[in-house]
């Protein structure tokens, strides 16, 4: 078989949501890893005035092509931006645009999606199952289509414990619901939206759910491949360690720890936190479409589905990765940290409840009257309330774990030489979890905050003066309470003596016991 690279020689390719997380790491890789790809056209649409071509151009400005930028100076030529809105009809493309993509491209990379959990279903429909039909719909009419590649999730049919690959029956009929959500009004979509998406946590997996059996569908003779990443973090080592930039999804709760805003999360420690690096997914979906493009005459015409995981081979828990975090950023913290970094997760609800009250609310609220008496704004409380929005939305995925089949990635793994295999490295099982922590979190420092390891002995230092604080308020407030309820009564001093005397017995008898075996 041909290698990887060889394959996408002098093909043109389509990519959708190529100025999102994943879609701009699939761009830069494809253009640095199969240098002789022809071209790579981004539907991109209008944003805030600025126009497709300036987005793009804006974009590759980033870090993440720094690498590409110095082996391939002229890299930029094979990017054609292409004005594209996916939520309207015939994609909002003009006749020339859907006549030239129709002759010439050979491989789509359908990436585009909201990953807004809490989008209203209308609006998730619209982006998450209508917009793929409506590609699919152009796919038909691409004369020299090779591949076509959706990207799902791992947890589009959360609402079940073992979760293999294949595509499973949807939870409700696509085209009987996008016909009721066009005469409903808004109020009736958003009361009659928790019946329909039933077990499932919210409308994005749901409406993923029904747009993979859009793509089982409405394929008809194409040749169709889904790759489901589970929770997509930082890089593992492509274009370089850690590269992030965005607050979504861990990496806006890991900043929020090491602010020392966040104290409490509702989660458990021994559920697996399925999460899978970027650069793992993108040469994971560049091998899939591979493999299904050189074998498109000889395979059978069903539609190869790929479970991107980690829990299955190499298993971490969000008791370990909270370890990791904050280990992390004790030893490299963030700038103007509010307290020391500390989280405490528990599967509880009262006992969660009780330090959300504790640990959040009371120290923003006395925060934020520090911030008016000084004649400042109050936003703490503020960004407390934001927050639990965030953590009530991951809540369900930090309490559960699940269980998938990786037979189909194992069997791509098989297929690829061992040059594809180390310029295309998805074997999660190579992962080394700590290391991949502290590289995220720093990246989280570098990419997202901006901030310079130049400025970690001043953070270091304002960390030392919160810690000096803490005692000394732990001090206050334990002569206060002393003052207040001990010194006052009598039986409360003879129980303060008699804890005191007890602990000094005990003392003495361990300093008695560690002398006598020595």
């Amino acid at each position: 078989m041909a290698s990887i690279p060889k394959y996408y020689e002098g093909k043109n390719v389509l990519i959708t949501g190529g100025t999102g997380f994943m879609g701009k790491v699939l761009l830069e890789k494809l253009l640095r890893s199969c240098p002789k790809v022809k071209a790579v056209y981004a539907l991109v649409r209008q944003k805030a005035g600025q126009a497709p071509k300036a987005r793009i151009e804006e974009m590759v400005i980033c870090k993440l092509f720094d690498r590409l930028r110095e082996e391939q100076p002229d890299f930029k030529e094979k990017i054609i931006a292409v004005n594209s809105d996916l939520t309207q009809l015939e994609l909002d493309l003009s006749k020339e645009d859907q006549e030239k993509l129709a002759d010439c491209i050979q491989i789509v990379f359908h990436c585009a999606a909201t990953v807004r959990f809490n989008e209203s279903l209308k609006d998730a429909v619209q982006l998450n199952v209508l917009a793929t039909q409506k590609l699919l719909a152009l796919a038909h009419r691409m004369k020299h289509l090779e591949i076509f590649l959706h990207v799902s999730t791992a947890y589009a049919n959360c609402n079940r414990k073992l979760i293999e690959e294949l595509v499973y029956p949807p939870p409700v009929d696509h085209k009987k619901l996008i016909d009721a959500l066009e005469w409903m009004d808004d109020k009736l979509i958003n009361e009659i939206t928790p019946k329909l998406i039933g077990e499932r946590p919210n409308t994005y997996t749901y409406t993923k759910a029904l747009a993979e059996h859009v793509v089982l569908q409405e394929s008809g003779n194409l040749n169709v491949v889904i790759v489901r990443p589970s929770i997509v973090g930082a890089s593992w080592k492509e274009p370089f360690p850690g590269w992030i930039d965005n607050f979504n999804g861990p990496s806006g709760i890991f900043i929020a720890a090491g602010k020392g805003i966040l104290r409490t999360m509702r989660a458990s420690n021994n559920a697996v936190a399925d999460l899978v690096p970027v650069d793992v997914v993108v040469n994971h979906t560049l091998a899939a479409a591979w493999y299904s493009g050189v074998h498109r005459y000889t395979r059978p015409r069903n539609v190869l589905v790929y479970n991107c995981t980690t829990g299955g081979v190499n298993p971490f828990h969000w008791g370990e990765v909270e370890y990791h975090v904050i280990s992390t950023f004790k030893r490299n913290p963030l700038e103007q940290a509010f307290r020391r970094p500390n989280v405490n997760l528990t599967s509880n609800h009262l006992i969660y409840q009780y330090w959300i009250a504790v640990s959040h609310k009371a120290p923003a609220f006395l925060y934020d009257l520090y911030l008016k008496i000084t004649g400042r704004t109050p936003r703490m409380m503020k960004t407390i309330t934001r927050l639990h929005k965030a953590l009530m939305l991951l809540e369900y995925f930090t309490s559960h774990s699940w269980v998938w089949s990786t037979d189909n990635t194992t069997m791509l793994m098989s297929q690829l030489s061992p040059e594809d295999k180390k310029l295309f490295n998805f074997d999660a099982r190579q992962l080394h979890w700590a290391e991949y922590m502290e590289n995220y979190c720093m990246g989280t420092k570098k990419y997202v905050l901006n901030e310079e390891m130049s400025g970690l002995p001043a953070a270091r230092k304002h960390l030392n003066n919160l810690r000096n604080i803490r005692y000394a308020f732990n001090t206050i407030l334990v002569v206060m309470v002393w003052r207040v309820f001990i010194a006052r009564s009598q039986m409360a001093r003879n129980i303060w003596y008699f804890v005191v005397s007890l602990c000094y017995k005990f003392l003495s008898y361990f300093r008695a016991s560690s002398t006598m075996r020595y």
